[in-house]
């Protein structure tokens, strides 16, 4: 897979021990990646990162990205060949609460993350994620393509607008330079769903922890339109870009959109309505209940045009809908209603998914 490129190669995650972070490591473990993992906290309980059981496999700092100085010692003393800058406070809900920890987090760490790069100078290729929310977001029928206006109605789509700043600005002033043996791309994806996600505030997450107790779940937003990906789905994205990049530095400072087809765009309600059948629900309106309260504003349409990815990655999604229901309310199910070995049971669904994207034929799954 990815031409082996990260076999016995250092590569340093940040936000490791969060979703996302959590799957990145699993993956990249199995690809005998060496992993320096960088995160503040667990920021979940119950985590993924613990329930796999992922700080024995890994190194592993607890250190916050605000602070330069450990960044820029943890950067220069490991000094490794790709990172993947996931690190955020990415909870839309948490910045309305406190603004100043989302706007601090997702904008300061990633401008500590250059600083320790344009220091280090070594040979390095920083893949940084930022989200489909940096765009300007004008609920308009068709994707969002990465020439588009960034820009942010609320504080978390505010701070990776900004952040996507901070990265172009560093791209521009020291990282084009033929000096630079640094080598940057930006990834924006979003409403990713999938085994092992505890966060506040998000519908599939409510829908496990209310299940698993026998209760109907409460939605705020049930005509929300989103375009439901699994998590492996953007990630196999992120991989391919560094894997490209490596072999191509005209793409060094680009941005590339990682999402599903656009037949994968499903109301809240229908979303809930598949994910419940996997529940023993003989009516899915019995699994959700409509509440009023909907303290901050969420948007009813958001989708990304992913063609860029296409040309220049052959990158393209590679699980129907139906499978990524299927992963996600199997993973769960198996977790809260079955005896069965969870680390293995996410290694099962990664080989899964890399042998459905071998059969699709795409390009990352050649070794």
């Amino acid at each position: 897979m990815f031409n082996s490129i990260f076999r016995g190669r250092k590569v340093l995650i940040t936000g490791h021990t969060g979703f996302k972070g959590s799957w990145l490591v699993t993956w990249l473990l199995k690809l005998g990646a060496n992993i320096v993992g960088v995160s503040k906290d667990i920021p979940t309980n119950p985590s993924l990162f613990e329930v796999l059981e992922l700080k024995d496999k890994i190194k592993d700092y607890r250190e916050d990205l605000r602070d330069l100085n450990r960044v820029v010692e943890i950067i220069g003393s490991e000094k490794p060949d790709f990172i993947f800058h996931l690190a955020a406070q990415p909870i839309v809900s948490l910045s309305y609460a406190n603004p100043i920890e989302t706007i601090s987090s997702n904008i300061m760490g990633t401008a500590n993350i250059l600083e320790a790069l344009r220091l280090s100078n070594h040979n390095c290729i920083a893949i940084m994620i930022t989200s489909d929310k940096v765009y300007d977001n004008i609920e308009q029928v068709w994707g969002y393509r990465e020439i588009d206006a960034i820009g942010g109605k609320d504080i978390y789509s505010g701070s990776k607008g900004g952040a996507e700043l901070v990265i172009k600005s560093y791209y521009h002033s020291f990282f084009k330079s033929n000096n630079s043996n640094i080598k940057l791309a930006v990834g924006r994806a979003g409403n990713v769903i999938g085994g092992g996600d505890w966060a506040k505030d998000r519908v599939v997450v409510d829908c496990m922890r209310a299940w698993s107790r026998g209760e109907a779940v409460e939605i705020r937003s049930p005509k929300a339109t989103r375009p439901w990906q699994h998590v492996l789905e953007p990630l196999s994205g992120y991989l391919r870009l560094a894997q490209a990049l490596s072999d191509d530095s005209s793409l060094s400072g680009e941005a590339f959109n990682f999402g599903p087809k656009a037949e994968q765009n499903h109301t809240v309600v229908e979303l809930i309505g598949d994910l419940s059948q996997y529940w023993s629900f003989k009516d899915g309106s019995l699994a959700f209940r409509v509440t009023e309260n909907i303290p901050f504003h969420e948007a009813g349409l958001l989708k990304l045009n992913c063609d860029k990815s296409l040309v220049y990655l052959k990158w393209q999604s590679s699980l129907k809908y139906s499978d990524t229901i299927r992963f996600t309310s199997e993973w769960y199910y198996d977790f809260y209603k079955k005896d069965v070995n969870i680390y293995e049971k996410t290694i099962k669904q990664i080989e899964e998914y890399e042998n459905i994207a071998k059969e699709g034929g795409l390009i990352w799954t050649t070794e």
